[in-house]
């Protein structure tokens, strides 16, 4: 019994190894008769930006780290409130960055000196309505905002701008495919396989960091929304005969 026991578990182990190969997948490579063509192809589209994003905050220095602080969330909160009014809703208003510096007097041959504490408060705003928003920035200045970095224009819903370009992407790789058909003195015989680089908007050339003084803000600042590229790029094969 002992010995037909040990030559069933040999034989499993003889077979497993050839059951494991039969139940692999098994993958077909497709057959060219023809010429492999690969092409890349790009769509594109314009539209016109309908979200600014900007950060607004707040810079204060002061002899000491509390009074800095302190003063800074003043000043921040009277901003936060500006943006309420206008409008903004919460999920909006996004903080981006807090800190705390101290600052030093550098003398010839001597230590450095503290001479006071800056604070940054910072907070990542969304404007749905991109008409009002040199408005909005205009009483943020007002309100104690002196750091103003953006904007940048984006588009709030992309998708159906981006299957149009998509579509132009297709339109675009099978012309050129047929174009080196063309000059090879052969045909299109058939579309092999298509693939997606990906779909991204162009973004616009990235705008400084603006520090404004409420005396000195324009009385109508204006955002030109312009417009806005996004392509797709494709990657098409095609067999030529």
């Amino acid at each position: 019994m002992r010995k037909a026991i040990i030559a069933a578990l040999m034989l499993g182990a003889a077979l497993g190894p050839a059951a494991a190969v039969a139940q692999a997948p098994v993958t077909q490579v497709q057959a060219i008769g023809g010429t492999r063509l690969d092409v890349s192809a790009t769509g594109e589209v314009t539209r016109v930006p309908d979200v600014a994003i900007i950060s607004a905050g707040v810079v204060t220095r002061s002899a000491t780290a509390t009074a800095a602080i302190q003063e800074n969330a003043t000043r921040m909160e009277r901003v936060r409130a500006a943006l309420r009014r206008a409008g903004i809703a919460d999920r909006d208003i996004q903080t981006s960055n807090i800190g705390l510096n101290p600052e030093y007097r550098y003398g010839e041959n001597q230590p450095p000196q503290l001479v006071g504490y800056t604070a940054q408060n910072s907070v990542s705003v969304r404007f749905r309505d991109i008409r009002n928003t040199g408005r909005i920035l205009d009483a943020l200045v007002a309100e104690g905002a002196n750091q103003i970095h953006g904007p940048s224009l984006t588009i709030d819903q992309p998708e159906a701008a981006l299957d149009e370009a998509r579509t132009r992407a297709i339109a675009v790789g099978r012309a050129r495919a047929d174009l080196y058909a063309r000059a090879l003195g052969m045909r299109v015989v058939r579309l092999l396989s298509v693939s997606e680089g990906g779909g991204y908007a162009v973004p616009p050339p990235m705008p400084g960091v603006v520090m404004l003084e409420a005396r000195g803000a324009a009385a109508d600042t204006k955002i030109d929304p312009g417009e806005q590229k996004l392509e797709v790029t494709l990657s098409m094969s095609f067999e030529l005969q």
